[in-house]
């Protein structure tokens, strides 16, 4: 037993805590690239997009993997936001703001959208316009998207932010040497409270970004059968 583990008897507690909330952590993320990949598809086979799919680095620390689904993220986010400019520029303002009216019928949009999306690729699906139309009319995914974007700036900057995500193999004393270093009783409290918040949160937002992508997903696949 350590010394430290002497001096403080709870720390193996502690520990085993941290190491237990840092394998939730990357069980959450790995989910987030999933469903992120499944968006990708989507806007890539329907929206002429050309985004490259995103896998977790094994090699890599947390904060780096936070970047790589940031950055994918951002690129989606990208893609949205060049849709609507699309719309705005070739579609007069009064069917322009129809798409946002929500008393407006779907079909009514998905209709609009298709003939905008006719003039860009010279013919377009309606699976095209409807997930046009979903994205766009709809902020639940951009809300969800930012939060989570923001909460994964935030872990990468934490305190596990610097780990190798493959450490988790490696033993509970390499681990505790990577993560910890020399921390005091005190700072190992703060740790684990301080992850357990930042996970809470990240578990919450990861759920409503991957239901988000769930809704355009699952209507795509009831499209094209």
């Amino acid at each position: 037993m350590a010394l430290s583990d002497l001096l403080y008897p709870d720390n193996p507690k502690r520990k085993k805590e941290l190491i237990q909330l840092h394998q939730e952590l990357l069980d959450c993320m790995s989910t987030n690239f999933h469903a992120t990949n499944e968006l990708v598809g989507v806007l890539n086979e329907h929206l002429g997009c050309t985004i490259t799919p995103i896998e977790m680095r094994e090699s890599s620390t947390v904060k780096e993997n936070c970047e790589i689904i940031i950055q994918v993220m951002s690129e989606i986010q990208h893609q949205v936001q060049k849709i609507d400019s699309d719309m705005k520029e070739k579609l007069e303002p009064v069917l322009y703001q129809k798409l946002y009216d929500i008393k407006e019928p779907e079909l009514e949009k998905i209709a609009i959208a298709q003939r905008v999306f006719s003039i860009i690729f010279g013919e377009a699906t309606s699976t095209a316009a409807m997930v046009a139309i979903k994205l766009l009319s709809s902020n639940h995914l951009t809300l969800s998207a930012s939060k989570l974007i923001g909460l994964l700036a935030q872990i990468g900057a934490s305190v596990l932010g610097g780990v190798s995500i493959t450490i988790i193999g490696l033993g509970l004393e390499m681990i505790l040497h990577a993560i910890l270093g020399a921390m005091e009783r005190s700072q190992l409290l703060t740790a684990v409270r301080s992850y357990e918040k930042h996970l809470a949160e990240f578990k919450a937002a990861s759920e409503k970004y991957q239901h988000a992508i769930h809704e355009v997903t699952s209507l795509v696949r009831q499209q094209v059968q």
